[in-house]
């Protein structure tokens, strides 16, 4: 599949082109053009060595006899972690409380809507949400690695590749997850003018408690903070699923492992 194709069917590239209103073809073009960038003169000649150390050193390497590669374990440990963090992206946001208490001091049980009409009160949620899921594919993505290395030559140099390309582009990838919850607030608020819009064209009295049922605009933001997170999920699965599949592949090409 080519690049820009593939890239332009990327849920997380989708989903930011519908809330900007773009049309997906820019937007992959876009991508795709500066991925070029990535990469400085410097970065390449790096690369290239990398390149030519990899193919004499996990060439040479022998595998110790009491190591098996298992993609069944490997497949197992990636599908849990998968599983987990799509829960955790899922979980109902909680009730915010309101910022003051009553005036005699009395505590407050019910929830206050209004706390939650500023994205102050998600943009947290969000950024842990995102270190939760650094943290569990870093390791998991790191563990793969070292499954990889009980296998053939060649998956041992892809591991050893891989483990040059995420501490080479590592930085640029951080710089791009933590320019989300940018566009997730720029969605908050787009969500939130559009209900005032209706309301003011239809001369409706704005019901807070409202906001939150089926329809409601925070509903809408509820499902589209989800759907980021899980857009954004996608994409760092995606080196691990690369991982996962050259393995499958040359345990069936070689007849190790089913």
């Amino acid at each position: 599949m080519p690049l820009p194709h593939r890239l332009d069917s990327s849920r997380l590239v989708v989903l930011l082109a519908q809330w900007t209103q773009a049309q997906r073809a820019s937007v992959g073009s876009d991508v795709a053009g500066q991925l070029g960038q990535w990469l400085s003169v410097v970065d390449a000649v790096e690369l290239n060595g990398s390149l030519r150390s990899i193919e004499t050193h996990a060439a040479q390497a022998p595998v110790p006899q009491d190591l098996a590669l298992d993609v069944l374990a490997l497949e197992e440990i990636f599908q849990k972690a998968k599983a987990d963090l799509t829960r955790l992206a899922t979980a109902p946001a909680k009730p915010a409380r309101p910022v003051r208490e009553r005036a005699d001091n009395t505590p407050v049980e019910q929830p206050d809507p209004q706390a939650q009409a500023d994205f102050a009160a998600h943009g947290p949620r969000y950024l842990e949400q995102q270190k939760q899921m650094d943290m569990r594919l870093v390791a998991l993505r790191a563990q793969v690695r070292a499954g990889l290395l009980k296998g053939s030559a060649t998956l041992r140099q892809l591991a050893a590749l891989d483990g040059v390309m995420e501490q080479m582009l590592g930085a640029r990838e951080q710089r791009l997850w933590a320019s989300l919850p940018g566009h997730l607030e720029r969605r908050f608020v787009q969500l939130r003018k559009a209900h005032q819009a209706r309301l003011q064209d239809s001369g409706q009295a704005d019901d807070p408690m409202r906001w939150r049922r089926a329809g409601g605009w925070l509903a809408s933001f509820e499902q589209d903070l989800q759907a980021l997170l899980l857009a954004e999920m996608q994409v760092r699965l995606q080196p691990i699923t690369g991982l996962l599949e050259a393995a499958r592949n040359e345990t069936k090409r070689t007849g190790i492992q089913e």
